[in-house]
């Protein structure tokens, strides 16, 4: 039996969604879980492999299983053997050749960032807290450069595995509600740290330390010590997984 899971966790006290040897993982977790639930040892694909203290709300998991169990064993009872700052929020039998990441058309990600004086104790952990006003039209007339397909070398991290740096950005819309903004980006793959390295750029053209018109030779040029700082982790939720017909792999996918 084929099912996809649809994951919500908070990041913090994970070291990623991958299993690693340095610490506890997404990943591992819900592999401990699901074999726990199943009484056989099971492997499990994500559709991102999520950085250390990156949240997700729409984390999608693919995995086969001998045991048949009923839809409300994946969310009720998988639920009980996880901890709490991970869910399952829906499950779903899947197609047999369903492979969350390889299957994936697309994904949105959310960074949040709030500008503020002082600290926000209740916000902490989940937007990226600045203290200057940004110049929000500056960025989004600077945001115009990253639409489409380009070669995103500039803007991934030194130790990113991709094999190939072309991504096509579909949308990235910058919503302001009071003093937060949610920089809203969709892309058909990510390449590792990618979104955060956007947001690091586009902060700070918001605060004029970068032209607004200078990204198209930022990217021309594929040199990431060109471009901004990378933002915080902990402000980047991987909000959805977009999915579609037919299973062809779409570029190696790192955020």
């Amino acid at each position: 039996m084929k099912l996809k899971l649809t994951l919500e966790y908070d990041g913090t006290r994970f070291v990623g969604w991958q299993v690693q040897a340095n610490g506890r993982s997404v990943q591992g977790v819900l592999e401990q879980a699901v074999t726990r639930l199943c009484g056989e040892e099971v492997r499990v694909t994500g559709a991102g492999r999520t950085d250390a203290g990156v949240h997700a709300c729409g984390q999608v998991a693919s995995l086969s299983v001998q045991k048949t169990l009923p839809l409300r064993a994946w969310t009720v009872g998988l639920n009980s053997l996880l901890p709490e700052d991970l869910a399952c929020v829906r499950a779903e039998e899947a197609p047999e050749d369903f492979d969350a990441r390889r299957s994936a058309r697309g994904k949105r990600y959310v960074y949040t960032v709030l500008q503020t004086k002082v600290r926000s104790p209740l916000r902490r952990g989940r937007v990226w807290e600045i203290r200057r006003p940004l110049d929000l039209e500056a960025m989004r007339t600077a945001a115009l450069a990253f639409l489409g397909k380009h070669d995103f070398s500039a803007l991934r991290a030194a130790n990113c595995p991709a094999r190939t740096t072309v991504r096509e950005v579909r949308k990235l819309d910058l919503l302001q509600d009071g003093s937060q903004i949610d920089f809203v980006i969709e892309a058909t793959a990510f390449l590792k740290q990618m979104a955060r390295n956007m947001v690091g750029t586009l902060v700070e053209v918001g605060h004029a330390r970068r032209a607004p018109g200078s990204l198209p030779a930022l990217l021309e040029g594929r040199d990431r010590k060109r471009a901004g700082p990378t933002a915080p982790a902990h402000g980047l939720v991987l909000d959805e997984v977009f999915y579609a017909k037919g299973n062809a792999a779409p570029e190696d996918d790192d955020e």
